[in-house]
């Protein structure tokens, strides 16, 4: 007789399925062995084992609920959807309006809904605006608005009250891991940078502002990220609570870059700020030669180029750093060495040969 009790299915609805994010905490739940998951973007994806997914539009209420109206039995939303404006406050409306449209799309038809998961940053903190306080803090009060990680925020704290469902909020800093297409990919734009330095017979020199070379930072690993976001929506401890995820180190560029260029077989040049947008924005033509020549898997140059990602890190001449501790004092303990990370994710780009 088998007295073993049987596993209770969890069903994951990941909202950016094809980020650096999504991607990455689809591939740790399709490890899990009571996961099932459906991923939603607005690519879709090809089906694989206990994963689907749906190509839909966030913004269009009509075609999530056609898309969406079948799957009754989601008991997690794993919220990372993000779309890019060119200012600030014109990120507010779409963001917060995507996350609304799924949750109120869901909750009405999943009686089992357990959790909302959403995906944040130190934007939270206004480490995107300049010098802020270090190390951060789950605590710290918000800064003047427009912010559309608080006001999604605010809206699963008032949508959830009386609700069987709870929430939590992950802070993680620069995300890094595979993921093509993505705005937000710094190790794809360190790795391609490096490469195109290399096919050119240049030393690899760090292109953003002075000050940044030596301020203190941190990263966030997305596989690390992935389990803590799993961690923090199935442990009962954590709801309704906000975690700053991080790799548990912090660097320095003038340390790590020359490390990194070893790793790429370059010489290193004294730092020369300049706009990756500007100077890489001319470099099409060559990195189609590159992936002939080098026999390279094809992938756009697009698909492969976050240059004003890169310049919006390369510019923060001032700290960057948060308060990890709330999330170890509530039991995630993970860590990872930032310059393994990296190596790491530079290894799996050449596996996969996005670069030579």
């Amino acid at each position: 007789m088998n007295n073993e009790s049987p596993v209770m299915r969890k069903i994951a609805l990941v909202v950016g399925a094809n980020g650096v994010i999504g991607r990455n905490l689809i591939d740790h739940l399709a490890a899990l062995p009571d996961w099932d998951v459906i991923g939603l973007s607005r690519r879709g994806g090809e089906p694989n084992g206990r994963v689907q997914y749906v190509a839909v539009d966030l913004l269009n209420k009509d075609d999530i609920n056609e898309k969406i109206s079948r799957f009754t039995e989601v008991t997690h939303i794993f919220y990372a959807a993000y779309q890019d404006r060119p200012t600030w406050a014109e990120l507010v409306p779409p963001n917060l309006a995507m996350l609304v449209n799924i949750v109120e799309a869901i909750e009405p038809i999943a009686p089992s809904l357990k959790h909302v998961s959403l995906m944040q940053g130190y934007k939270v903190y206004g480490a995107h605006l300049g010098p802020f306080k270090t190390p951060a803090r789950e605590t710290d009060a918000h800064h003047m608005p427009p912010e559309f990680n608080v006001d999604q925020q605010n809206f699963l704290e008032q949508r959830q009250k009386s609700k069987s469902w709870t929430w939590s909020a992950l802070r993680p800093s620069v995300v890094c891991g595979f993921s093509l297409g993505n705005p937000m990919n710094l190790a794809m734009v360190i790795a391609i940078y490096a490469s195109i330095s290399k096919e050119l017979g240049l030393p690899l020199r760090f292109p953003g502002k002075p000050g940044a070379y030596s301020s203190l930072l941190e990263m966030t690993d997305a596989g690390l990220l992935a389990k803590a976001t799993v961690w923090a929506a199935t442990d009962e401890s954590c709801a309704n609570q906000a975690f700053n995820i991080t790799n548990g180190d912090l660097f320095r560029w003038n340390e790590l870059w020359p490390k990194i260029a070893r790793y790429f077989g370059l010489e290193i040049a004294p730092p020369l700020p300049m706009s990756l947008d500007v100077v890489m924005s001319d470099k099409e033509e060559l990195w189609n030669t590159m992936v002939e020549k080098h026999e390279l898997a094809w992938h756009s140059y697009n698909d492969v180029s976050s240059w004003r990602f890169g310049d919006f890190v390369f510019s923060w001449d001032y700290d960057f750093f948060a308060d990890g501790s709330k999330a170890r004092r509530f039991g995630f303990h993970e860590y990872i060495d930032t310059e393994a990370m990296f190596m790491n994710i530079f290894d799996d780009f050449r596996r996969r040969k996005v670069i030579p």
